[in-house]
C-alpha cells in the first residue's frame, strides 16, 4: 500500500515523496496537508512533523518534547492526547511514552502561564499529539486528521456484519484492479459478497469524483486540524467548496449513466443487506448503489463488460476453510459462466484459495487484513464484450487513474524551501508494498526471512547477517544486514537480458528492502558483483575510506560497505570464529591468507599465547591491526620481505602481522604453531603471488601437506577452508593426516543457501 500511497500522494500535489516503512514522507503547503486529509482513500493518518531528536531515556525524550513551542499549537485552557509508537531497552511501555511526553507539554504551560494548563481529553482533544520512537530518536508531529482516515463517516458502527473490510484496503483493491479506469471506459462494478457494502460504496465514490473524506468535513468532529490555532480556515473552505462542486456533478454522471453503467453488491445474508443499505444512504450515495439480496448461485453480469470485486471469507474468523473454498470456487463457475469480457479481483485467504476460483491469476499481490494475511488476485475472465482498459503496470499508473484531483493552481510547482514536511500513514493493513507482482513475491520473501531467522538471532543476539541470497530468480541479490545498514549485491544479469528491465527490477527490489527493513535509503549499500580473477575481488571499488564498528558476540570488527566487493567480515564463518575461538586456548596461532585478520582476533580472545597473521595486502594487514587494537591486543607489523628466510626474530609484541607472498612464506619460514588457519583464495593469477597461477582445487592438497610439514606442531590442528562452489577435497593426496569435515556443523542457520560454498576441515597428523 506504501507505492500505490505514494502516487497517489503526488497526483494530490505533494513534492518529495518518499516512501518508508508503514508511511510516506512528503513536503507541500498546509493546503497540500488538507487536500491529502479530504481527498486520500489510502491513507490512515497525515502527521505534521515538529521536532525530532534524541530520546534513550524519559528525560531525553521529555527535552525533546518540552522544544517545541507548544504555544503555537494550543491554547493554555484546551485540550490535548498524545499517542506514543515504538520502544527501546529504557523505554519500554508506550504509555509511558506517552505519558512523558504529555508531561513536557503541560510543565511547559505551567512554566508560562502560571500553573494553568491543558487538560487531556482522549476523545476529540483539540490537539492531537503523535510521538514515533526508533533507534533512540523520536519525532514528534501534530496528527492533522485525527481518527484514522479510514473512517469515512458513512459506516454505521452500532450495527454491522462480521470482519467488514476496512474502507482504505477496499480503495487499494480497487486501484489494483483499475477499477477507475474501467469506470472512466463505461464499465459497472459489482461484488456479491458485498456484506456492508464497503467496495460497492468504494467504486461508487471513485466513479462520481466523491472525496472519500468530505462527510467527515461536513460533520462535527471532522478532523483534529479544526481545532489547532495554525489553521487555515479559509484555505480549508476552498477545499471543501470544491469537493462539494465535484461531488454534484460526479454523482450526476453516474446516476444518468444507469443503465449501462451501475454499481451494485448482493448478498445472501438479509442482515448485510440491510446494513449494506443503511451505509449507502449515509454516504450520500442513495440512486447511484444497488444492493440487493440473491444467492451466488444466481449471480448475473448486469452489462456487457466491467469489475467483479469480493472480499471471500477466509476460513479462519467466520466458518470453515473448505467452505471458504467452495464459495471462492462457485464464484469461479459464475464468473466464467456468464461474465466473459469482465474482470476481477478476490481478496482470498491463500494463494491456494485465490487458485479455487479456476480463472488464470493474472496478477497477484500480499496484504494484511487485520492481523490475517490474505492474497490478493486478479483475473481476466475469457473473451466477450467490448475490450477492457489494461490493469496499470505500476502502482504509480493505477493512481494517476483512480480520479483524484490534479494540484490546484495556487499549489507551487516546486516546494520553498520552508515547505513543510509531513508523513502519511496508511491504516493498520500492513500490506507487504504494492509494486510489481515480482516486488510483491520479493517482499514477500524478505518478511518470510525475517520471520524465520528472528528469533535465533535475538537468542544469540546476532546484529550481522544474511537475509537472502538469491532465493528467486528474477531477483539475483545477496542482501546482507550489519547492524542498521544493509549491503546488496547484484549478480551481474545476462547480456540478454533488458538492461532497462533488470534497472525497473533493481529499483524495485531497493525500494522494498528498505521498506520491510525500516532502513533508509542512504543506509543500503548497492555493489555490482561479477566473475573476479586474481586479486581483483580484493581491489578498491571506493575510495570513502569509512569503517563501520560491528558486534559478534563481545568482540568488535570493523567493516567497510563501500570501497571493497566484500566487507571484511565473512558472514559464513560466525560460528567457524567461533570454534577458532574455542580451540585457540594456550595455542599458538597461524592465520594464512589472513584477509583482515578476524580469526586472530577470535583466536586472541580464545587465549592464544601467541599468533602469526600473514597476507599480501598492505591494506587488509592494517585492517588486521585495527581489528585486533578494537579489542585491546597489541600487534607488530613487519615490513614486506621481513621474516621470509630463516626463523624469524621475535619481536616485542607476541602478535605478528606479516606482509608476503603467503606461498612463499610457507616455502620459506619457519615456525612451530599448534592451531593454523589455511583459507587461500579460490584462483588467483596475481604477478604478485610469486607464480603462475593457484586454483584451489588443483592445489589445496600441495598446500595442505607443505603448511602442515613445516608448521604444525604434534596434536596441533590445521583448519582449511574455501568458500569454492562445489570444492571437493583429495583424501588421497593427505596421507599422514586425519580429516573430518566441519562444512555442514560450521554452516550458519542464516547461510544455508549457500552450504555448495561453505567447506571446512579440521586436519590433524595420524598418529
Amino acid at each position: 500500500m506504501e507505492s500505490l500511497l505514494a502516487g497517489e500522494l503526488r497526483s494530490l500535489g505533494a513534492e518529495h515523496v518518499k516512501q518508508a516503512r508503514a508511511g510516506v514522507a512528503f513536503q507541500g503547503t498546509l493546503e497540500t496537508a488538507y487536500r491529502v486529509c479530504l481527498w486520500s482513500r489510502l491513507a490512515g493518518r497525515v502527521l505534521l512533523p515538529l521536532a525530532t531528536g534524541p530520546a534513550a531515556d524519559g528525560d531525553e525524550l521529555y527535552a525533546t518534547t518540552n522544544r517545541v513551542d507548544w504555544d503555537a499549537h494550543l491554547g493554555v485552557d484546551g485540550t490535548l492526547a498524545v499517542d506514543f509508537s515504538g520502544t527501546s531497552d529504557t523505554i519500554r511501555d508506550t504509555r509511558y511514552g506517552a505519558v512523558r511526553m504529555k508531561d513536557a507539554v503541560v510543565d511547559q504551560f505551567r512554566a508560562r502561564h502560571g500553573d494553568r494548563r491543558p487538560s487531556v481529553d482522549t476523545r476529540a482533544p483539540d490537539l492531537r499529539i503523535n510521538g514515533h520512537l526508533m533507534r533512540g530518536r523520536v519525532t514528534v508531529s501534530l496528527d492533522l486528521s485525527g481518527d484514522s482516515l479510514h473512517r469515512r463517516g458513512y459506516r454505521t458502527d452500532r450495527v454491522q456484519v462480521e470482519a467488514p473490510l476496512k474502507e482504505n484496503l477496499a480503495a487499494a483493491v480497487l486501484l489494483f484492479a483499475a477499477w477507475p479506469q474501467e469506470a472512466a471506459a463505461g464499465g459497472s462494478f459489482l461484488d456479491p459478497l458485498c456484506g456492508s457494502g464497503t467496495l460497492p460504496i468504494e467504486a461508487a465514490l471513485m466513479a462520481a469524483d466523491v472525496a472519500p473524506g468530505l462527510l467527515r468535513a461536513e460533520g462535527l468532529n471532522g478532523f483534529a486540524f479544526l481545532r489547532w490555532l495554525g489553521h487555515d480556515g479559509a484555505a480549508w473552505k476552498r477545499l471543501v467548496g470544491e469537493a462539494r462542486e465535484r461531488r454534484a456533478a460526479g454523482l450526476g454522471r453516474l446516476k444518468a449513466a444507469a443503465p449501462g453503467q451501475t454499481v451494485g453488491g448482493s448478498d445472501h445474508d438479509p442482515r448485510a443487506i440491510r446494513v449494506a443499505q443503511a451505509c449507502v444512504e449515509h454516504a450520500g450515495l442513495g440512486g447511484a448503489v444497488a444492493i440487493s439480496q440473491s444467492e451466488l448461485s444466481e449471480l448475473r453480469a448486469p452489462a456487457a463488460r466491467g469489475l467483479v470485486a469480493a472480499n471471500a471469507p477466509y476460513g479462519e474468523r467466520l466458518g470453515r476453510r473448505e467452505d471458504a473454498e467452495a464459495l471462492t470456487r462457485l464464484l469461479g463457475e459464475r464468473l466464467r459462466a456468464g461474465f466473459g469480457g469482465w474482470r476481477a479481483a478476490v481478496l482470498a485467504g491463500s494463494p491456494h484459495q485465490a487458485e479455487t476460483v479456476g480463472i488464470p491469476v493474472k496478477r497477484n499481490a500480499t496484504l494484511h487484513n487485520g492481523p490475517l494475511e490474505c492474497t490478493l488476485a486478479f483475473y481476466e475472465v475469457g473473451a466477450g464484450g467490448a475490450a477492457a482498459p489494461d490493469a496499470p503496470r505500476s502502482a504509480r499508473a493505477a493512481v494517476r487513474s483512480s480520479g483524484a484531483p490534479a494540484p490546484v493552481a495556487s499549489a507551487p510547482e516546486t516546494p520553498a524551501p520552508s515547505a513543510p514536511a509531513f508523513e502519511a500513514e496508511p491504516a493498520q493493513t500492513r500490506p507487504a508494498g504494492m509494486l510489481t507482482g515480482g516486488a510483491e513475491q520479493f517482499a514477500n520473501r524478505l518478511h518470510k526471512n525475517l520471520r524465520r531467522l528472528s528469533r535465533q538471532l535475538r537468542r544469540e543476539d546476532i546484529t550481522c547477517y544474511r537475509l537472502y541470497d538469491a532465493d528467486l530468480p528474477n531477483y539475483n541479490l545477496v542482501i546482507d544486514v550489519y547492524g542498521d545498514w544493509v549491503h546488496v549485491q547484484e549478480y551481474a544479469p545476462a547480456a540478454e537480458i533488458d538492461p532497462g528491465k533488470v534497472r525497473r527490477r533493481l529499483e524495485d527490489a531497493l525500494a522494498v528492502i528498505g521498506s520491510v527493513l525500516d532502513v533508509p535509503p542512504e543506509r543500503v549499500v548497492l555493489k555490482e558483483r561479477r566473475r573476479q580473477r586474481g586479486a581483483a575481488q580484493y581491489e578498491r571499488r571506493a575510495s570513502g575510506g569509512d569503517f563501520l564498528p560491528v558486534k559478534e558476540d563481545d568482540l568488535t570488527y570493523l567493516v567497510n560497505l563501500r570501497d571493497y566487493l566484500d566487507t571484511g567480515l565473512f558472514l559464513d564463518q560466525r560460528l567457524t570464529r567461533r570454534l577458532v575461538r574455542t580451540l585457540a586456548g594456550g595455542r599458538r596461532f597461524l592465520n594464512l591468507f589472513s584477509y583482515t585478520g578476524t580469526m586472530t582476533v577470535d583466536a586472541l580472545a580464545g587465549g592464544s599465547p601467541a599468533s602469526t597473521t600473514v597476507d599480501l595486502s598492505s591494506t587488509y594487514l592494517e585492517w588486521a591491526r585495527r581489528n585486533l587494537e578494537a579489542n585491546g591486543f597489541g600487534a607488530a607489523p613487519e615490513p614486506s620481505g621481513a621474516a621470509t628466510h630463516g626463523r624469524p626474530t621475535l619481536p616485542a609484541s607476541p602478535n605478528r602481522l606479516v606482509q608476503a607472498d603467503c606461498l612463499r612464506w610457507v616455502a620459506e619460514a619457519e615456525g612451530e604453531y599448534d592451531l593454523i588457519w589455511l583459507d587461500p583464495p579460490t584462483f588467483s593469477n596475481s604477478k604478485k603471488m610469486g607464480r603462475a597461477t593457484f586454483d584451489v582445487q588443483r592445489d589445496h592438497a600441495d598446500l595442505i601437506r607443505m603448511t602442515a610439514r613445516r608448521f604444525l606442531a604434534p596434536g596441533g590442528i590445521l583448519l582449511f577452508a574455501t568458500n569454492r562452489r562445489g570444492f571437493k577435497l583429495d583424501h588421497g593426496e593427505l596421507g599422514g593426516l586425519t580429516v573430518k569435515d566441519l562444512s555442514r556443523a560450521t554452516l550458519p542457520f542464516d547461510c544455508t543457501r549457500g552450504a555448495n560454498r561453505h567447506h571446512v576441515f579440521r586436519l590433524e597428523r595420524s598418529h
